[in-house]
């Protein structure tokens, strides 16, 4: 097992790493008066169900949520506040999220916010979660106008990953989990982009020591990051690599069209080609980008970008600063730049590409 050390002082957890945890999950977790498990119900027939009868505990109390991101909305987080008041759960009771990002971002603010906080654990199912979203303490659900609008910086009190639950996935959503792999050796970690060139089918085909060395120093890196700036005010701007053009198409069609994967691969890929056409990213870098995005298979008609809300879409971005767009533009092999445009520059430059 590989376990890796969030330090964030008195907010400090560890993430565990291993191929078959769940079978032996409760052992790891400690005591709490009660227990909720959220999770939503594809997880639920795969692992949840199971997970919940084998449990040696008398107060082991579940909701099952509809799974997609249209979930992750504040009628959802009232209808789940409302059921742990049923459920008689108290602040010695703690929050298991079962699932991939949206349950981990739903289960994670409301464990926030209920009597002012209760403690939760991240037990992330899919690729995306285990190697991003389940570490860092980012909870939140959208808004009509914006993608994650609501929500806390709240941190989990340890982050169990069980590789073996990505063999339920079907490629497309492991797909969807290599957008934020292949973030991590843009803005971080050259040589790591190097292995990914390398070794992209065996990761994708789940060779276990492939895909282990993947999500761990996937973890390994947003770990350093989250503990040098949790509340995003400094270098955590650059985990954001991809996402001002990705929130914004997955909010222009609706969530329909695109996993959030899909949709920040779309990023990355358009904001390398924003930073070409301003001249900040050398070519050769540029072209090794542009080459481990395509082979991703997630195409990216130029089209999109002409979409009427794409940019009234970013224009909310929560990142934005003094009315202008944020966004986080490749550079030098493993680092990046925040710059900052006004919507008619986006405008053109986007026109340009």
């Amino acid at each position: 097992m590989e376990i890796l050390h969030i330090d964030l002082g008195s907010h400090s957890y560890t993430i565990h790493i291993d191929s078959g945890l769940l079978t032996n999950l409760p052992s790891y977790l400690g005591s709490a008066e009660a227990w909720v498990v959220i999770t939503d119900e594809v997880v639920d027939g795969l692992y949840g169900q199971e997970l919940v009868e084998n449990w040696n505990h008398n107060r082991v109390h579940k909701i099952v949520l509809p799974a997609g991101e249209e979930t992750k909305n504040l009628q959802t987080v009232e209808e789940i506040l409302r059921k742990m008041l049923n459920f008689g759960v108290t602040r010695r009771s703690r929050v298991l999220a079962l699932g991939g990002g949206v349950v981990g971002d739903l289960a994670g603010f409301c464990a926030s916010i209920y009597m002012r906080g209760i403690s939760y654990i991240q037990v992330p199912t899919t690729l995306l979660a285990q190697v991003d979203s389940s570490v860092g303490g980012k909870t939140g659900v959208n808004l009509p106008q914006g993608k994650n609008l609501v929500g806390s910086f709240y941190q989990p009190q340890g982050v169990f990953i069980d590789i073996k639950t990505l063999g339920t996935l079907p490629r497309r959503h492991l797909i969807s989990g290599m957008a934020e792999v292949i973030k991590y050796g843009i803005i971080y970690d050259y040589a790591f982009l190097g292995y990914l060139h390398r070794h992209f089918e065996d990761i994708l085909s789940l060779e276990e020591k492939s895909i282990k060395k993947v999500i761990t120093r996937c973890c390994e890196i947003k770990a350093q990051v989250v503990a040098e700036d949790e509340k995003e005010e400094g270098i955590r701007k650059i985990l954001n690599y991809g996402h001002t053009i990705g929130h914004a198409l997955e909010i222009a069609t609706e969530y329909q069209h695109y996993t959030h994967g899909e949709a920040v691969l779309k990023g990355m890929y358009v904001e390398a080609l924003m930073a070409r056409e301003l001249g900040s990213i050398d070519p050769a870098h540029y072209n090794e980008i542009s080459a481990l995005i395509q082979e991703t298979g997630v195409g990216l008609n130029l089209d999109e970008l002409l979409h009427k809300n794409l940019i009234n879409s970013m224009q909310k971005d929560k990142k934005n600063r003094g009315g202008n767009i944020s966004f986080v533009l490749p550079c030098n092999k493993g680092e990046t730049a925040e710059v900052l445009m006004t919507k008619e520059e986006v405008s053109h430059l986007l026109q340009k590409l």
